[in-house]
């Protein structure tokens, strides 16, 4: 079986950036029959999201499981565009009402880690892909400069140690809002 993909469909943004305006990055990572969105976000239009999709010969249907970064409404507002999916986060897998503890291993290529720190809840996908590991991170990295300091973070060394953990077990990580970097190792 080939190594997951993953795919950035939506590159995120900050209202810093834009005018008040904010989106997470949407990616998509698909592992055999898992087709996982990664934070769906808060895109100007569902439309945005659906043609992403329907570029990558997939529909809202297609979708199985949605994997949230973090509780916070920039990165899962768009859930329900999935109703087939599972909702997977910090807490566990989430099908309809019905709630079941996580299991930190999603597939053999995919794991979960928790990465305190922008939020206590915050979570990364480790993803083992052709081009090594990829850390689908939410705003443990809200952006590319791993120096930013984050505005927003509830605590900053517990954020501090969260993004030593990502560079060194990542090749390439997708922030919270930005496009997909190579991981530095200092």
């Amino acid at each position: 079986m080939p190594l997951p993909k993953v795919t950035i469909l939506v590159p995120g943004y900050l209202t810093s950036q834009n005018f008040g305006r904010t989106c997470s990055t949407i990616s998509l990572v698909i592992d055999g029959a898992l087709k996982i969105i990664v934070d769906p976000g808060t895109v100007a239009s569902q439309s945005v999201l659906v043609e992403s999709l329907r570029q990558q010969g997939l529909a809202l249907d297609d979708i199985n499981i949605v994997f949230i970064t973090h509780a916070h409404t920039d990165h899962y507002k768009s859930c329900g565009l999935f109703p087939r999916a599972k909702i997977l986060d910090f807490w566990g897998w989430w099908e309809g009402d019905k709630w079941t503890k996580r299991d930190d291993r999603v597939s053999k290529h995919i794991q979960l880690i928790k990465t305190p720190g922008h939020s206590y809840d915050s979570m990364t996908m480790l993803v083992q892909t052709e081009q090594g590991a990829v850390a689908l991170c939410g705003d443990v990295f809200l952006t590319k400069d791993i120096k930013q300091k984050d505005p927003y973070a509830q605590d900053q060394k517990a954020l501090k140690k969260s993004r030593a953990k990502v560079l060194k077990l990542a090749d390439w990580i997708v922030p919270g809002h930005g496009e997909m970097f190579q991981a530095i190792k200092e």
